[in-house]
């Protein structure tokens, strides 16, 4: 039976955040708990994909959850960045933050040519490593204009690389020769996603998690500029070609916006108690998860293996480089 168009609408983003609830009781379950929702969730959203096929029908509530969805929690996203405490406790921090994400980048767009690796696959995780995981991925896909397969299947590779990593730091934290400030600088300048920072940190105790936070809030907050450069990259590779210029990144203003307003007005201007503040973290959780399920579901297991596999292997390598240098370096 067919859908009315609204009906479809409605059900495809209804279908999404069923995915990201069934990701959320996923993530209570051993194992799966230090993975965490948007983890589990882009996990079961690739195995329907490949058991039952891309649900067509709902294709248009898909792709609003895949695009409006995702600039929506990009903004929220922008609460969490207090700009005050990055820029009057980590001026040092973010210079290390800089060079964690030219390295990062500059050392995968140079092993992607050399082993022939997919360009636009192997730019996206090299953004999402350096910077903040999926959130980065998401914010700079629109203005490199990658298709949606790509950036769901580079946000599979860092949500998984970024989870194993996250776990091996817990381990090794017990017979690391590095006091708490130390670790979680290494964790922060290093693991991927805020949560896998968040993960690690934690075993550091209150000052450990606070650093690692702290340096890992640098990285997000440097996702600005470095959307400007790319933004400023593509549209002058357009004028040399018949492309058409990249569309100004607005939804990057609201992030802006947000960050701004989480650090100067809400609380020393406007009071809002910590409850208000924990539902539009959680709102923000859902919604990012919501989007990446919907990119999920376009993620076929056989484009990976002849798609993905060069980046997966070229990050994994960046990866263990960046946590040995990175560990040095604190």
């Amino acid at each position: 039976m067919k859908l009315s168009s609204k009906t479809a609408w409605l059900s495809g983003v209804l279908f999404t955040f069923l995915i990201a609830g069934l990701g959320y009781l996923l993530a209570m379950v051993p194992g799966f708990d230090r993975a965490g929702q948007l983890a589990a969730a882009i996990v079961i959203a690739v195995f329907y994909r490949q058991i039952f096929g891309y649900p067509d029908r709902l294709r248009s509530g898909i792709t609003f959850s895949t695009k409006r969805l995702l600039r929506a929690a990009i903004v929220l996203y922008g609460l969490k960045l207090n700009i005050e405490i990055v820029l009057q406790d980590g001026p040092g921090l973010l210079i290390r933050d800089a060079a964690v994400i030219i390295f990062a980048i500059a050392v995968t767009v140079w092993l992607a040519k050399v082993f022939k690796a997919d360009k636009a696959i192997s730019m996206l995780v090299a953004v999402g490593t350096g910077v903040c995981g999926a959130a980065a991925i998401a914010a700079v896909a629109p203005i490199l204009k990658v298709k949606e397969k790509d950036t769901a299947m580079s946000v599979g590779i860092i949500a998984l690389l970024g989870t194993v990593f996250a776990i091996i730091y817990t381990l090794l934290r017990p017979v690391l020769p590095l006091t708490d400030i130390e670790y979680g600088m290494w964790a922060g300048l290093s693991l991927h996603e805020v949560a896998h920072v968040a993960l690690a940190g934690e075993p550091a105790g209150e000052d450990g998690l606070a650093m690692a936070l702290l340096a890992k809030l640098g990285r997000v907050f440097l996702l600005i500029p470095l959307c400007f450069i790319l933004m400023f990259w593509m549209n002058k590779k357009s004028a040399q070609s018949a492309e058409a210029k990249v569309n100004f990144p607005w939804f990057l203003i609201g992030f802006l916006a947000m960050s701004i307003a989480g650090t100067y007005v809400i609380g020393p201007v406007i009071p809002v108690s910590d409850g208000v503040l924990e539902f539009v973290s959680g709102l923000t959780t859902w919604l990012l998860t919501a989007a990446m399920v919907g990119l999920g579901l376009n993620v076929s297991l056989q484009d990976i293996r002849s798609q993905a596999l060069r980046p997966f292997l070229i990050i994994l390598g960046v990866s263990v480089v960046l946590s040995v240098w990175t560990f040095f370096v604190v």
